[in-house]
């Protein structure tokens, strides 16, 4: 079972994806964690990718298919595997699918995780971190016993710039503009299944498994 994952930036697809990982066995692959793995173990395509990232560039679409391909051909993804972040945008997926289907492969679910921009902004500005130990709230969700301090360690708790209600809106455009399109995509090719995002976490598994069986 190869399933992509949809869904804005906090639509809560990356925690979805592990959920739906560990049920069936197979893997989590985002792209950013394989093209650590490549860097930090000196591979030919993980220094490929570096010389583009030293610059403050983006890696091509080619390369970065060609270190998923190399990915995705190991056997622990015999099984299928959960593409978390990738594609992002049409011509990635046209890449990834035609590299796919010439090894007879193809992708079997596109899992759209549907939230609407408002209870995102909501969602990710009520986050909280830890500037000392990392640990995350949320105001409403995961509160802190004393508002402000970090339950763990007594620190003070941020709202970070990523999650600023302008951060987010302008994650959201570019999200809109670039990877909404797949949506379309993957409606055309006949495998997108969209499940509301905006019920409990574990309501949202529950949902994804009666669509994947």
């Amino acid at each position: 079972m190869k399933i992509v994952m949809l869904g804005a930036p906090g639509a809560g697809k990356g925690t979805q994806a592990k959920m739906i990982a560990d049920k069936y066995s197979i893997p989590h692959i985002s792209t950013g964690d394989i093209f650590r793995a490549n860097i930090k173990e000196g591979t030919a395509l993980g220094l490929e990718a570096k010389s583009y990232m030293d610059q403050g560039k983006l890696v091509p679409d080619e390369l970065t298919v060609k270190i998923l391909l190399d990915r995705v051909a190991k056997d622990d993804c015999a099984n299928g595997y959960v593409l978390d972040g990738f594609p992002r945008t049409i011509p990635q997926a046209e890449v990834l699918k035609d590299a796919l289907a010439k090894l007879n492969d193809k992708i079997d679910y596109a899992v759209n995780v549907d939230v609407p921009d408002e209870n995102i902004v909501k969602r990710m500005s009520g986050r909280r971190a830890c500037v000392t130990c990392g640990a995350t709230y949320h105001i409403e969700h995961v509160p802190p016993k004393t508002e402000g301090v970090c339950d763990r360690c007594g620190a003070a708790l941020i709202l970070r710039d990523d999650d600023k209600p302008e951060t987010v809106l302008n994650r959201l455009k570019i999200y809109h503009d670039q990877t909404q399109p797949l949506i379309d995509f993957y409606t055309n090719e006949g495998i997108l299944k969209t499940v509301d995002g905006t019920v409990d976490v574990k309501v949202v598994f529950e949902n994804i498994i009666s669509i994947l069986g």
